[in-house]
């Protein structure tokens, strides 16, 4: 059906989506261990391309010398934000007395960080790969050719912008920002291989109009956004209050209305899941990819939704904080494909 180039493209743009999944499951391992800061410097680790195991691997006065490297690295970055119209933002960044603390070794968050940035290597190759297949497309289809290009540098910023995280010693805007470009590569590489699958596979769209169905889900992905952006709200107000030394039993009854707003946003995300599993049931086949997607989105909303009480219920236990991130990451990707399968088929 499809000519080995194009085979090959939707092959390397199906890896490189799982690939990206595992790239969030290590980022969501990081926040919750609390392993960001476990390689102090980007992209080696101490220095190091394979990270120490032990304190005296060290290199004699990091800890000076990487604050010093931090702290040349933000004013640039002020700069930058200054720029584009962030004064206050800037002279946060120039005044921020935590990037001056280092932190101390440890070598099992020194190596959850490495392997994280391992995943990130592969997940940049798996993108670059992808660019160069796309080319097979450069006539039938050449929207697959400047997303799948522009995914690559999008990646490449989002590199960069680990590289910011760690030198602003995790910033919590910088980190919600990551998260939020993270799902912004992840919706490229969804649609090239939406693009990609059906341009000579009609089977995959619907063969009626579905009018109602993707402005639902439509909908539903907006509310699921504006969720994750909540969500980090939530999980950077989390991070402050362990910073303070605040126990971890307390954490829940000091978060700020995000919090609440967040909770509210997941029952009317779960409402709209619901509704939108019935309809699609009701109009397509079970055979069909509509109706097996409208499975997979039920399945992670309930998953989301039992996470997330097992963090307000049992005092956010860190692998609840990891499987609520993923799931909410597994959640938008699912939606969104989804909502590109709604569309009718143009003969």
């Amino acid at each position: 059906m499809y000519p080995s180039g194009e085979k090959r493209f939707i092959n390397i743009n199906r890896l490189s989506i799982v690939v990206l999944f595992l790239v969030i499951l290590a980022g969501g391992v990081v926040r919750s261990t609390g392993s960001g800061m476990g390689c102090p410097d980007w992209p080696k680790c101490f220095n190091r391309v394979i990270p120490p195991t032990d304190v005296s691997q060290l290199p004699v006065g990091y800890e000076e010398h990487y604050v010093k490297g931090r702290i040349q690295k933000n004013l640039r970055f002020a700069k930058m934000v200054d720029f584009f119209g962030f004064p206050e933002l800037a002279n946060k960044i120039r005044h921020d007395e935590s990037i001056l603390v280092h932190e101390e070794f440890n070598a099992a968050k020194t190596w959850t960080e490495y392997i994280n940035r391992l995943v990130g290597v592969v997940t940049g190759f798996c993108l670059l790969a992808t660019a160069i297949f796309s080319l097979t497309y450069r006539k039938v289809k050449p929207t697959i050719v400047w997303l799948s290009v522009l995914n690559l540098f999008v990646v490449i910023v989002q590199a960069w912008l680990g590289s910011i995280v760690v030198s602003t010693n995790l910033m919590p805007w910088i980190i919600t920002i990551h998260m939020l470009l993270a799902l912004i590569i992840v919706a490229i590489s969804i649609y090239t291989f939406y693009l990609a699958t059906t341009l000579r596979n009609w089977d995959i769209l619907a063969n009626k109009h579905s009018g109602i169905l993707k402005a639902l889900a439509m909908v539903s992905l907006i509310i699921t956004i504006v969720q994750v952006i909540y969500g980090t709200a939530v999980r950077e107000a989390i991070d402050h209050l362990s910073d303070q030394g605040v126990s971890r039993a307390f954490w829940i009854a000091n978060l700020p209305e995000a919090y609440f707003v967040h909770g509210i946003l997941a029952y009317v995300a779960l409402g709209l899941t619901v509704i939108m599993f019935f309809l699609v049931k009701n109009k397509f086949s079970s055979l069909t990819l509509q109706s097996r997607y409208a499975w997979i989105v039920l399945i992670l909303v309930g998953i989301q939704m039992l996470s997330g009480i097992i963090l307000a219920r049992f005092d956010v236990p860190a692998a609840a904080q990891t499987t609520h991130l993923v799931v909410a990451s597994l959640f938008f990707g699912a939606q969104y494909y989804l909502m590109l399968l709604m569309t009718k088929l143009k003969r």
